[in-house]
């Protein structure tokens, strides 16, 4: 039987105080996630309120500028990871076939999920907990039968497509706080494959869908979302209908500029085009969603955190969203490709065969 050891001359440990940190981090992170969830289930003007109107907001951005730093402290990631830490996963591997329909699933996930928050989830405390609790349940088995990040935190996570669009050109790389060793459990890996991209992830017909939806299609889809307005009033298969024909329409169209633009473009400028769809998307949510959260949203009160309509002028509103939209094409788009992943991969993990005996090294 072989054992699993670490080369030393490989790759990025963590020191004990770092990772001590780290762990404080996550916990607490894990922890104010926990809080929220509660909320939501007993208290859900509160929960929602946190959940749709601080933490979902400030994700895009953080996504943009740090996705490392989100995937060492997500708490749905801790959540999956806790078996593996714990030893007890059974670290099964996929093959590459097998994490590209993933991706696409969770491509699918995403385009499926939010419309909902139209007809279900911006108003109902219980189904948004019961929305995460699910997300969660999945991770926790996922987590008990394969190795590492492999089947949800890169893989089905509805989130991890946005990831790999928006985190084309981080700040920084920080260390990875979850994965001790490298397992290669995902190749390539989106934590340490420098300017990890969904071009760079092509490498089945699954993966390359799963780009070419992602990238053309999320622009789209936010404007279409932002012209659906929360109700529950109508027949379901009329909600239905109601909360995803938008979106879908705009998926649509987005989609079919990519794909046009792809095909004419030369190869050595697909980056910087899907660079530019992922700051088209991102600035897309900032221009509806920062007046919306101060008070002037074309739905009344839906995405309010805090009323401002009789302090700041439309125009200070407006003045915001196009800074935000100014930055996020700047950073994805205009500045230079920094040639940063998300974190510093850790140690490889390697095979020491069983020597014969009588035979030393």
């Amino acid at each position: 039987m072989s054992q699993t050891i670490v080369n030393p001359k490989k790759g990025y440990r963590l020191s004990v105080r770092s990772l001590f940190a780290w762990r404080v981090a996550q916990i607490s992170v894990w922890l104010v996630g926990a809080c929220i969830l509660y909320c939501l289930l007993f208290y859900p003007r509160i929960g929602l309120l946190l959940f749709w109107n601080i933490l979902i907001p400030v994700a895009p951005a953080l996504l943009v500028v740090f996705t490392g730093l989100w995937r060492n402290i997500c708490p749905l990631a801790t959540t999956n990871l806790l078996p593996r830490h714990m030893g007890l996963s059974k670290g099964k591997k996929l093959t590459a076939k097998q994490s590209g329909i993933l991706n696409l699933l969770g491509v699918i996930a995403l385009f499926a999920i939010v419309p909902l928050r139209h007809a279900i989830f911006n108003t109902s405390g219980v189904a948004t907990a019961s929305l995460i609790m699910t997300l969660v349940l999945v991770g926790i088995v996922s987590g008990l039968f394969y190795e590492w990040k492999s089947v949800w935190c890169s893989g089905l996570c509805p989130i991890h497509p946005v990831e790999k669009l928006y985190g084309g050109n981080v700040l920084m790389a920080v260390p990875n706080a979850h994965c001790t060793n490298c397992m290669n459990c995902v190749v390539p890996c989106p934590d340490s494959t420098v300017t990890t991209h969904p071009v760079s992830s092509g490498k089945t017909i699954y993966q390359r869908l799963s780009m070419f939806l992602i990238t053309g299609g999320l622009p789209g889809f936010i404007w279409g979302w932002f012209q659906v307005h929360d109700e529950q009033k109508a027949g379901l298969n009329i909600l239905f209908v109601a909360v995803y024909k938008m979106p879908l329409i705009g998926l649509a169209f987005t989609l079919t500029v990519f794909l046009i633009s792809n095909a004419i473009i030369n190869r050595k400028f697909e980056k910087k085009l899907v660079n530019f769809f992922a700051a088209a998307g991102v600035s897309c949510y900032y221009w509806f969603r920062i007046p919306a959260l101060l008070g002037f949203g074309k739905s009344g009160s839906e995405g309010l955190l805090i009323n401002l309509r009789g302090t700041l002028p439309l125009w200070g509103t407006e003045l915001l969203a196009g800074a935000a939209a100014a930055f996020f094409f700047y950073w994805l788009v205009a500045r230079k490709q920094n040639n940063k992943s998300w974190l510093l991969r850790p140690p490889f993990a390697i095979k020491k065969q069983r020597l014969k005996p009588g035979i030393t090294v």
